[in-house]
């Protein structure tokens, strides 16, 4: 109940019944835009201070294997498990989309545990943006070689398998993931004194910018949820269920390794979001036989809405009842 209070979660609340009431509220695209950019490097920096402070050390080490570990299995488990219902395109975006990560629910995580006064380690961010990539090769992998048997051959070049090396590309050098990773290089070679000349920036307007882009999300959110109906229930109780599952695969690695409960929580948040941003705009021309309302409309209509409102502060307690 205490994060529902929370303002940013309320002008989310706020931006989903705007969206429902038919209003013509909306945040213009290039401001939208603006804010996830300032979102993003905000976090950078805190991550890049944070780490100039406790330095590289195996807990680091442990907190970034543990995310590729989960960017790997998540996919392949949501693949196998999903076209069993689904034609295999279907299944493999659904599962990039999964396996990969949303940066709006991880920024969301760690406003709720700053506000908790529990502890994270700024290598998290990293852990982030190492999660975004692989799902997306994967479900490029998965599609490629679903068009190489009888049944899905062509007589032409696939369009996924022309533009592999382009995807790949766009993958790794995505301007949000550069500029977050640019933001903790900053952070990590200015240490205390960047710290206090961006304080103003990077954290007395974090909380303000954050609400403001919740409530674009809450808008978006409506938009979306009408994509839902006539969904399978099956589909629908694994966009609830499954990150249940993958933030349970978190905590089980996070408990092997020793992590602390703050790194925990944003594991468990990172392996129970889903992408609705980079990988649905990679599998609209990865992808193409794939149907975008499904991949996008669970992951914004459903998955989304759902972590924030109930599933961080859930990983949150069950990582303190777990790890102590």
């Amino acid at each position: 109940m205490h994060n529902l209070l929370d303002p940013a979660i309320l002008f989310f609340v706020f931006g989903i019944l705007a969206g429902f009431v038919k209003s013509n509220l909306e945040i213009p695209p290039a401001i939208s835009r603006f804010l996830s950019l300032y979102l993003l490097m905000a976090l950078g920096l805190k991550g890049g201070f944070a780490l100039a402070q406790s330095g590289l050390n195996t807990q680091v080490a442990a907190g970034l294997g543990a995310a590729i570990t989960l960017a790997v299995v998540v996919p392949v488990i949501g693949y196998n498990l999903l076209k069993r219902w689904l034609p295999g395109f279907d299944a493999a975006a659904l599962a990039a989309t999964y396996g990969s990560v949303s940066a709006v629910t991880f920024v969301t995580s760690v406003q709720y545990l700053e506000n908790q006064h529990i502890a994270y380690g700024g290598h998290m961010a990293a852990a982030m943006a190492l999660m975004e990539s692989p799902a997306i090769i994967m479900a490029v992998i998965f599609a490629n070689l679903l068009r190489q048997t009888p049944s899905h051959a062509t007589t032409t070049p696939s369009p996924a398998g022309m533009k592999l090396g382009k995807i790949l590309h766009e993958s790794f050098t995505d301007g949000a993931q550069l500029l977050l990773l640019g933001a903790m290089v900053v952070g990590l070679l200015t240490g205390e004194a960047g710290k206090a000349a961006m304080q103003p920036f990077s954290t007395d307007l974090f909380k303000g910018m954050l609400a403001f882009f919740l409530l674009d999300m809450g808008l978006m959110t409506a938009r979306n949820l009408p994509q839902l109906q006539g969904q399978s229930p099956w589909l629908l109780s694994y966009a609830v269920l499954g990150p249940l599952c993958h933030a349970g695969i978190a905590l089980g690695l996070a408990w092997v390794l020793g992590l602390p409960q703050g790194d925990a929580t944003l594991l468990m948040t990172l392996a129970a979001s889903a992408s609705y941003i980079a990988v649905p705009a990679v599998l609209r021309f990865a992808i193409p036989e794939a149907k975008p309302s499904l991949y996008f409309g669970l992951s914004l209509g459903v998955t989304f809405p759902l972590n924030i409102l109930l599933g961080i502060p859930l990983y949150a307690k069950v990582a303190q009842t777990v790890l102590g």
